[in-house]
């Protein structure tokens, strides 16, 4: 999650939402890839931390299906990222701060766990979630 937190940092100084994601291999240490929010700097409603973790996981992997893989993000998945995480084929995702407010895994929807999709990673939360939540309200205080 450190390092998950680092990245959010990164978003942050770009100006975007501090949301940092990291996926780690199936041994559960190896870093495949790492993503923070890039929206602002890239114009692109789709650049969400875990959305990029993904893609550049799978690139470096050579497959879109990450079984045995790990997500950690610093905020809870929104739907999209949720079901992007469903697709993947990840088998856990472990997150800081819930979000009341759009979070899809477990606070507001449940899409990660829903019975009806093909594939349902374990979900942790509350990970480190004190030090996720306060970049984020850093963030929207300075604004």
């Amino acid at each position: 999650m450190r390092l998950a937190i680092d990245e959010a940092a990164l978003a942050a100084r770009g100006g975007d939402v501090p949301v940092g994601a990291v996926v780690l291999g199936a041994d559960g240490t190896t870093v495949l890839a790492t993503g923070h929010n890039e929206r602002e700097a890239g114009g692109d409603p789709t650049a969400h931390a875990e959305v990029l973790a993904l893609r550049r996981a799978a690139a470096r992997t050579g497959e879109w299906r990450l079984t045995g893989c790990t997500l950690v993000v610093t905020l809870e998945p929104c739907t999209m990222c949720a079901g992007a995480l469903v697709q993947s084929r990840v088998d856990r995702v472990v997150y800081g701060a819930r979000d009341d407010k759009a979070g899809a895994a477990g606070s507001l929807w449940d899409v990660v766990r829903d019975r009806r999709l093909n594939h349902r990673p374990e979900v942790i939360g509350g990970v480190l979630a004190e030090d996720c939540a306060g970049l984020l309200t850093e963030f929207f205080r300075s604004r």
